[in-house]
């Protein structure tokens, strides 16, 4: 087969970086058979590619930099009797999904870099800060992480109703939102925090408490056995058990499964794929003004939170019996 998906790719080549643009396709293709792999590149890639990036393994076939290795990768598998990804997206998506211990550690390693960036820059944060210089100091600390910024979002007092906001020139205010998704070895590590400059009203501290409990349901589902749409149904039910709207999921995306994409997949009405053992996750759950977002790897004996850091406030939350520690807005 053909792998051509910047998630494919990254997952099958241990990790490696297969872009030189985010923005761009990736520069590598591969076929995949049982009698032997070969990654196809362009000639002012190969060196660099083949010192930096890919596995020893790699049995590399070089194009000119006009050709399209796609187009030659997906050749080759059909000349091969192979196919093309799109016809195996599900089964591969499958494979990728339980993580294997190599993947575990390197996921554990950047969750760790992450969650401490992130408590490194809000602690310093000032409610004069503009959401550009808040957002322009997340990113360049994701990037000395040896990672890179697929999502930094920021969004102060007077946009804290912005689901996705993009930074702008606005001042923090007193009380705003992070979002940060970073990438490092393939896999991609999401996470939401809240800073307040000051006391929280009492409105205000119950609906981060609630937004949890919504949190603690889709975890509970998501335990190895279980399935994506169990898990989504159990989560969008808890709103209105937590006080908030009955249809509130469906003002803004729920999460899903993470890992090599920043949702492999993202939960949804009529997505269902079974949920196994080491399945990182990371539910969404959104409200007005309220959210809580971390990757967590699901495991036989528990979930593990990947992306909190000891020096953050928690709160011990009861996920199907099990205490787990989750992120409580930092008061400066």
């Amino acid at each position: 087969m053909a792998l051509t998906s910047p998630h494919a790719l990254a997952w099958y080549l241990e990790g490696a970086r297969t872009h030189v643009s985010l923005a761009a396709p990736p520069i590598v293709a591969a076929v995949v058979a049982r009698t032997g792999d070969r990654v196809h590149v362009t000639s002012n890639e190969a060196h660099r590619l083949v010192a930096e990036e890919l596995p020893v393994w790699a049995q590399v076939v070089e194009h000119p930099w006009h050709e399209s290795v796609v187009a030659a990768a997906e050749a080759e598998a059909r000349a091969r009797g192979g196919t093309p990804e799109s016809r195996v997206e599900e089964g591969l998506r499958a494979a990728r999904q339980e993580l294997l211990p190599a993947e575990v550690g390197r996921y554990r390693e950047l969750g760790h870099d992450v969650a401490r960036l992130l408590t490194q820059a809000l602690a310093a944060a000032s409610p004069r800060d503009s959401e550009r210089a808040l957002a322009a100091r997340l990113t360049a600390g994701i990037v000395e992480l040896g990672a890179e910024p697929v999502v930094v979002l920021v969004g102060g007092e007077s946009r804290r109703m912005e689901r996705h906001p993009l930074p702008t020139s606005a001042p923090l205010g007193a009380r705003a939102m992070v979002v940060v998704c970073a990438r490092r070895h393939g896999l991609i590590m999401n996470a939401s925090r809240w800073v307040r400059f000051g006391k929280r009203p009492a409105a205000e501290l119950d609906a981060d408490r609630r937004i949890l409990e919504v949190e603690a349901a889709y975890l509970t589902a998501s335990r190895p056995g279980s399935s994506l749409a169990r898990a989504f149904a159990s989560g969008t039910a808890a709103y209105a058990a937590n006080g908030f709207s009955l249809d509130e999921w469906t003002r803004h995306h729920q999460g899903g499964i993470a890992g090599y994409a920043g949702r492999d997949p993202r939960a949804a009405p009529g997505i269902d794929p079974a949920l196994g053992t080491d399945v990182a996750l990371a539910w969404n759950p959104t409200a007005p003004g309220c959210k809580v977002e971390d990757t967590i790897l699901s495991r036989a004996p528990g979930f593990e939170v990947l992306s909190l850091d000891p020096d953050w406030p928690t709160i011990g939350v009861n996920v199907g019996g099990q205490r787990l520690d989750r992120p409580d807005v930092l008061e400066l």
